[in-house]
């Protein structure tokens, strides 16, 4: 697997259908979700592509539990001993190995597609992991990374907001830009899904990246609001 770089720092790391994200903090490497299991070796492997060993990753940060970001942590674990961070909530099911809660499809023809073809075949389980650092809304974390509190798509989920480059977030499921910007195709909630977009929009960032689909490279906030005005 080749890594991607989106701006100087950030690479997106395409792992089947989910996207991780590698980034330099000016202290070693954060990496951003770990994907399904069995992507550790494919993980590192990009990691050598840009120049880095495993012993250069500093920090792992858990987007939220679901398998698909959460599934390769304990290899990477194993692997690299880079400590994992996440949200209290989502950190303790991780601990469990417990991948998700139930879920329920957004509106539109190409969310229904896309669950017909995901129940039933998402795994509810993964290898349990142990989660050093827990980080609630607003927490500052290592290079300066802010994380932001946004359930919906799932209880624990975290986005991410690095303040350099003009901002890049890191979105996580919050939002999904497969077929252009548009919600998940499914949450835990969809009501709490719309105000945590809401609450994404008031920020300001240049550059936004997802667990599924393209970065958008510009604007990306000012899109942001366009599809999901900010509170008032």
């Amino acid at each position: 697997m080749e890594a991607k770089q989106v701006v100087p720092g950030v690479w997106q790391l395409p792992i089947t259908f989910v996207n991780a994200f590698l980034l330099d903090t000016g202290d070693g490497l954060a990496l951003i979700d770990t994907g399904i299991a069995g992507a550790a070796p494919r993980i590192l492997e990009a990691m050598r592509g840009i120049g880095r060993q495993p012993g250069d990753l500093r920090h792992i940060l858990v987007t939220h539990c679901h398998a698909d970001h959460a599934g390769s942590l304990a290899d990477m674990k194993r692997l690299t001993g880079a400590p994992a961070t996440m949200h209290p909530i989502d950190a303790a099911m991780t601990r469990r190995g417990q991948a998700m809660r139930p879920l329920t499809q957004a509106p539109g023809l190409i969310n229904a597609l896309v669950c017909r073809f995901l129940v039933g075949s998402a795994p509810t389980t993964v290898e349990p992991a142990e989660v050093e650092h827990e980080a609630g809304d607003g927490a500052t974390l290592p290079g300066g990374i802010r994380a932001i509190h946004v359930p919906g798509h799932c209880a624990g989920q975290l986005a991410f907001l690095w303040p350099e480059r003009g901002g890049v977030l890191f979105a996580a499921d919050a939002a999904a830009n497969a077929f252009g910007l548009s919600l998940s195709p499914m949450y835990e909630d969809i009501g709490e899904g719309r105000r945590s977009l809401a609450k994404l929009s008031a920020l300001d960032f240049e550059v936004a990246c997802f667990g599924h689909g393209k970065p958008i490279l510009s604007g990306a906030s000012a899109r942001f609001a366009r599809k999901w005005p900010p509170a008032r």
